[in-house]
């Protein structure tokens, strides 16, 4: 059918290549496809590229943390409520800064606090919900039981 246009870029004809937080590159690949094209120079010389390409990939990893942080305070708001419940997970991380697991029926990740002493990666363990922190997005629990076989 007819392309809708775009209003706040006031053109005729528009399509996305990109999701809706990439807009800013996906601008910038339509107006270098429209100069080829047209046939017309680049908009862009290769050093305003580099400092375009760069802004944009600092601009999305920014993006990423914030979304990360929301996605773990989320999780810690949805546990609150339930410290001292105890868990099936499975070890997703260890190494000198924290060992990490993921719960098996709820899509949630959290460090483990006390008992993580010995585990591997992909262990299974059984954990207690100790502590949460909404506004740091922290969810923290203890190791109840843990078992080598998955």
């Amino acid at each position: 059918g007819d392309a809708p246009g775009h209003f706040g870029l006031a053109v005729k004809d528009y399509g996305h290549s990109t999701a809706p937080n990439r807009r800013y590159p996906d601008l910038l690949t339509q107006r270098l496809l429209k100069a080829a094209l047209d046939g017309s120079p680049t908009p862009y010389s290769k050093d305003e590229l580099d400092v375009l390409a760069t802004h944009c990939t600092e601009a999305e990893d920014a993006a990423t943390k914030v979304e990360r942080r929301v996605e773990k305070s989320a999780a810690a708001l949805l546990l609150e409520s339930r410290i001292g419940e105890r868990f099936d997970s499975i070890v997703t991380g260890a190494s000198e800064k924290g060992t990490w697991v993921r719960l098996l029926n709820i899509p949630v990740e959290g460090k483990l606090v006390d008992g993580f002493e010995g585990l591997d990666v992909g262990e299974r363990v059984r954990v207690q919900l100790i502590d949460t922190n909404v506004e740091l997005g922290y969810i923290d629990f203890k190791k109840v039981s843990s078992s080598k076989h998955g």
